[in-house]
């Protein structure tokens, strides 16, 4: 059994759309490599590395390794921080954006799709 240090959360790094997105997918989705979130923001690596980077550095998520791929979830968080990603996942990420994440992770081929992706893609 992993234990988890729960640090203090910073919530001036959520004042950014894209961290606040990337966020939301996580809690959505529960584990994501980075090539996952590069195909469904779009983005450069580097982009997308560097917001993980600041997300962390903040608390937010926790990385782990397996092979060449560096897998991204969310840190062990207090009820209220809980809380707050619902609210990012029920309307703080506009839902065109939200809608157009989840085509193109779904479109990715590099891993296989997972239950909470097609759950909320079928619901859209």
């Amino acid at each position: 059994m992993l234990l988890y240090m729960c640090m203090p959360l910073t919530l001036d790094v959520l004042s950014d759309g894209t961290r606040r997105h990337l966020v939301a997918l996580l809690f959505a989705e529960q584990t994501l490599c980075v090539c996952e979130l590069v195909a469904a923001f779009d983005e450069l690596q580097p982009v997308i590395s560097r917001h993980l980077a600041l997300l962390r550095d903040a608390g937010w998520v926790v990385a782990r390794r397996d092979g060449r791929r560096m897998y991204y979830r969310l840190a062990h968080m207090p009820a209220w921080a809980e809380l707050v990603l619902q609210g990012f996942v029920d309307g703080g990420v506009p839902r065109r954006a939200w809608k157009a994440t989840f085509a193109r992770l779904t479109r990715f081929a590099g891993l296989p799709v997972r239950r909470a992706r097609e759950r909320l893609v079928s619901a859209s």
